[in-house]
């Protein structure tokens, strides 16, 4: 009955179907109109996405509409984020992009009024100071970009304790790549039960190491310092079979202490990229994919052999210096020195012409007599 009656009117009353049409584009501008003639300035509109790219904007405009799930502030000059940049609530806002904008601080309960905030992109920027409160108490955070943003070491052990400690239980996916990390603290990760992606490319690691990921997915481990993989973590990496870890371009140590990884990634289908693995060191395997290496072409020097080469190296280098040292007295030395030599030439030239005159007169029988009669 209720859509004969709709019908109905359509095909009955001009008059109501043009009213009802008028009805329906009023509601749509109602919906429509505020969030364009409430756009920020320097910045374009569409939809429900914001875009304020490259306008070298110094804080985050706050006439934000409040319809908003995607938010550009990229390329900026944005040195920090505040509780005050966001001043007024943005429940639809699920993406926010804040790369590239020299940012230095992240101060507490700076995404307070985003609690529906699931993509967080802060890359490219410069952080000297990043607040363990500033996300929400049960935010819903799922993906969080932090590559090419640690550039000072110190603070970038600061800013991983924090990440710990943060409400980011529901975290699937963090990108610390490019960064100055060189070690992870123990356990970093232990809070994030949900991670699933984890990209550490190309961050000066030199271990990874006492790190539990039950739910990682993905692992990518390429282009940092890695020589070895201990034990333990090869251990970790086989108790989750769903893992896929990346590991080119880490400058591989071909010892006899690396027998446990080759033969873990000779047994293993979790490395994908497996047949990238070159050995940086010894000279004699440099470049050899680590695939193609025996356990029986892995040297180590036992301790004697150890010390025996540090005590060559320590004694040439003494000898080299002494030497050094020789020459600078030398140098500094030399007019004496000539002075020296010349005296002992005139010396010994002195003593050959004695020499030489008693030889003539024994030579000389003349002489001889001369000499025995002047004793008489």
């Amino acid at each position: 009955m209720r859509w004969s009656s709709c019908g109905s009117d359509r095909g009955g009353d001009p008059g109501r179907r043009h009213k009802s049409s008028k009805v329906r584009l009023l509601v749509i501008l109602a919906l429509v109109l505020p969030s364009c003639l409430s756009c920020p300035d320097k910045c374009l509109c569409s939809s429900q996405t914001v875009k304020c790219q490259n306008q070298d904007l110094d804080s985050i405009p706050h006439s934000i509409p409040a319809n908003t799930r995607f938010l550009f502030i990229t390329g900026n000059n944005v040195s920090q984020v505040s509780e005050a940049s966001f001043p007024v609530r943005l429940d639809l806002l699920t993406e926010l992009y804040l790369s590239g904008n020299r940012m230095e601080r992240v101060d507490a309960k700076a995404f307070k009024n985003l609690p529906n905030l699931t993509r967080l992109d802060l890359s490219n920027n410069r952080f000297q100071t990043f607040s363990g409160a500033a996300f929400p108490d049960g935010g819903r955070l799922q993906v969080l970009n932090l590559s090419a943003s640690l550039n000072n070491r110190n603070f970038t052990d600061e800013l991983l304790s924090v990440l710990s400690g943060a409400n980011l239980s529901p975290l699937r996916s963090l990108d610390l790549s490019n960064n100055d990390v060189v070690s992870l603290p123990d356990g970093i990760f232990t809070g994030l039960t949900n991670l699933a992606h984890l990209n550490l490319r190309n961050s000066s690691l030199l271990a990874f190491q006492n790190q539990t990921l039950p739910s990682l997915q993905d692992l990518d481990l390429r282009d940092n310092s890695l020589k070895d993989l201990p034990t333990a973590t090869l251990a970790e990496f086989s108790l989750v079979p769903g893992l896929r870890v990346q590991l080119a371009g880490n400058p591989w140590r071909c010892t006899c202490f690396i027998e446990d990884l080759l033969a873990w990634l000779k047994n293993s289908t979790q490395v994908s990229d497996v047949r990238e693995l070159t050995c940086m060191d010894p000279e004699l395997l440099r470049g050899r994919p680590l695939l193609q290496v025996e356990l029986s072409q892995l040297k180590c020097l036992d301790d004697m052999d150890a010390v025996l080469e540090t005590s060559y190296v320590f004694l040439g280098l003494v000898l080299a210096l002494i030497g050094v040292i020789f020459l600078l007295v030398l140098y500094l030395n030399r007019k004496g020195i000539k002075r020296w030599m010349y005296n002992i030439r005139d010396a010994c030239r002195d003593h050959m012409e004695g020499y030489q005159y008693r030889y003539e007169i024994n030579s000389d029988p003349r002489l001889a007599n001369l000499s025995i009669n002047s004793d008489v």
